[in-house]
């Protein structure tokens, strides 16, 4: 067994997502299991280099970890002939100069999403990428989630039959951090910082819809700004200018129609933070984070509606748990081994930039949409 060393320049692992589920729970994780089999008799060894601008945020990492290589010197970092792949897990603005740097520099890029704060800045990455002949990536989690793996399962079984319609339910109260910390940075909060709930959520929602259901053909969406003042990670106010709400219908190809809220000023009824509800001729099913509910068409009762006597029935209980029928990995990491077999054994791998770009495209004609109050056709793209 031969083991080959990965160098990855992981730039914005300070950030709460960078280190927890990119720094952690993927690739120290992969550490953990003995490095990455190929099956070739090759496993590979990540080598994590930290970058970011925070010099003892990053030391401090290191240390934790017991990590030698961080740097505050991203244009050093990916001159070093020995790096082999640039992840950015940074603030959303800050990312496609960093790309485009990684990409001149011949770097595989694999990325958080979204890739660009623009639908043009996202295309030119794609290209440069694909002119340059690296293997590319962007964080798509959402699909390798187990409620949504046993979803596509469904799917894929036959059990919905035609499917007619998507409601989908994500979000929960973040604090305005005044008498309780905020659970998120505030420059989500901020337009002009990249921040609105439409930027970050969209993108996901776009693969979770195209991945599972068909392509967006149409966009229509309504923002808001629920809390319009909000207290930084210092405690001093600040006045959000970024929607923290969104509520988005979605035409997709085939006739299916998805309906899904978005907010960070909402309360949680709900067994997971995200839900879709899934519902077909043939059958019906309610997918969260890990555990997916069905009804089947034959065991589907017949209510009827009568406002002037109690339920007779306890609906949640009429449905069905889909059991795991496999061990799930955390979606992160999954995503992670996909992307390094791409790299290093050519194995296929289609959540490349052009995917991550289709994000950015929903996103900005979905505010487009809120802005002009009305229904915007999605155009495919292409390089």
């Amino acid at each position: 067994m031969t083991r080959k060393t990965v160098r990855i320049a992981m730039n914005g692992v300070t950030g709460r997502m960078g280190h927890r589920q990119h720094l952690v729970r993927s690739i120290l994780a992969l550490r953990e299991q003995g490095g990455l089999d190929l099956g070739d008799g090759t496993v590979l060894w990540p080598e994590p280099v930290l970058v970011g601008r925070r010099e003892d945020a990053l030391e401090a990492l290191a240390e934790k970890y017991g990590l030698e290589h961080f740097s505050t010197d991203l244009d050093a970092v990916l001159a070093d002939p020995s790096v082999d792949i640039y992840f950015d897990a940074q603030i959303t603005s800050a990312r496609e100069a960093a790309i485009r740097k990684a990409i001149a520099a011949g770097k595989h890029v694999y990325t958080e999403k979204p890739s660009a704060t623009g639908l043009d800045g996202a295309l030119e990455l794609a290209r440069l990428a694909h002119e340059k002949g690296i293997k590319h990536g962007v964080v798509q989690d959402k699909i390798f989630l187990p409620g949504l793996m046993k979803l596509k399962r469904l799917i894929d079984g036959g059990f919905f039959g035609r499917i007619l319609s998507v409601r989908g339910e994500f979000g929960y109260w973040v604090f305005e951090g005044d008498w309780q910390e905020a659970q998120r940075p505030s420059w989500n909060y901020r337009t002009e910082d990249g921040g609105g709930i439409v930027v970050d959520m969209f993108p996901h929602w776009e693969y979770v819809l195209h991945e599972l259901f068909g392509r967006v053909t149409s966009v229509q969406a309504l923002t808001a700004t629920h809390i319009p003042r909000r207290w930084d990670e210092n405690g001093k106010p600040y006045d959000a200018t970024a929607d923290d709400a969104a509520y988005g219908i979605f035409e997709l190809d085939g006739g299916t129609i998805a309906q899904i809220n978005s907010s960070w000023a909402v309360r949680v009824n709900r067994d997971e933070l995200v839900e879709f509800q899934v519902d077909g001729t043939e059958g019906s099913a309610v997918a969260g984070l890990r555990k997916c509910r069905v009804q089947h068409r034959s065991a589907t009762p017949k209510p009827v509606w009568n406002p002037d006597i109690p339920a007779t029935e306890a609906f949640r209980d009429q449905w069905q748990e889909v059991p795991d029928n496999t061990e799930f990995d955390n979606g992160f990491k999954a995503q992670w081994e996909l992307f390094l077999r791409h790299v290093f054994a050519d194995a296929p791998y289609h959540w490349d930039l052009l995917a991550g770009a289709r994000g950015v495209q929903l996103a900005e004609l979905g505010l487009k949409s809120a802005a002009e109050g009305h229904r915007i056709d999605v155009p495919e793209i292409a390089l």
